[in-house]
């Protein structure tokens, strides 16, 4: 199960339920992925197929929506555990 958190322009922000533990987020588009680590603090964890360009737009979304994700995050494996 890989439920959508927030749709923002042309990304998808999403996290995949049996994953490990140390918090963090997964976002799509049709250019490719990426993986964001939110704790301790907020970075590109790996990507494929992005440009740097949409890798910094990404990481911007990230920061200013952080509290959306880790709040989101707590209650979705708080339920699934």
């Amino acid at each position: 199960m890989s439920p959508t958190i927030r749709k923002e322009g042309p990304y998808r922000f999403y996290f995949h339920s049996n994953e490990e533990t140390r918090m963090h987020v997964h976002v799509a588009c049709a250019d490719g992925k990426a993986k964001f680590w939110l704790e301790p603090f907020i970075v590109l964890a790996n990507f494929q197929g992005m440009k740097r360009h949409q890798l910094k737009r990404i990481e911007e979304i990230i920061e200013e929506q952080e509290e959306e994700f880790k709040d989101a995050w707590n209650r979705h494996f708080t339920q699934n555990r």
